[in-house]
């Protein structure tokens, strides 16, 4: 399997696997608002791809770590989405880890994102309230609002409101 930047090639492809992977458009309507924005990094939007399938995507955005007059560039993570033929096989997991040690790379020192409790704190995910981390932009649970630590330590320093790229905003 290999693992690769995405490119203009692939949008076509990715954008079929995103509705395949969710119901509704959402995520592929996110993952193109996201794309043409300014802000979006084009190595942050990574692809399996094996025997010319394009198995899975994760893409990762700047967003917003707000603590009174600071700010601070961290990552989001989202979408993510592998075929459903091919889930379970521990693509997600690889995206994963590939995308942070990019993030991380790009200078972000944290990743935030919501999702499911149960799969993401084996990733090092950990809930992001328990460390002075509020969110206003959105109404979830503390349990699916969640943060991984990508530089030693900063969950020590960096509190604040964190904010999503405005994309994920009127999403439905």
């Amino acid at each position: 399997m290999i693992i690769r930047t995405e490119t203009i090639n692939d949008h076509e492809k990715v954008q079929d696997l995103l509705t395949q992977a969710f119901p509704g458009q959402e995520e592929a309507l996110l993952v193109q608002r996201l794309r043409e924005d300014k802000t979006f990094q084009r190595e942050l939007s990574i692809v399996t791809e094996e025997d010319g399938i394009i198995k899975g995507h994760i893409m990762f955005s700047q967003a917003s770590l707000i603590d009174g007059i600071h700010s601070h560039y961290v990552a989001a993570l989202g979408p993510l989405a592998v075929l459903p033929d091919y889930q379970r096989q521990g693509i997600g997991g690889i995206l994963i880890e590939e995308g942070k040690r990019r993030c991380l790379s790009h200078g972000y020192p944290l990743v935030f994102l919501f999702g499911h409790p149960a799969y993401y704190p084996r990733y090092g995910f950990v809930q992001a309230r328990t460390y002075g981390i509020d969110l206003t932009q959105f109404t979830v649970s503390d349990e699916v609002f969640m943060v991984a630590e990508l530089q030693l330590g900063a969950l020590n320093h960096l509190h604040g409101e964190f904010r999503f790229h405005s994309a994920f905003e009127d999403l439905g």
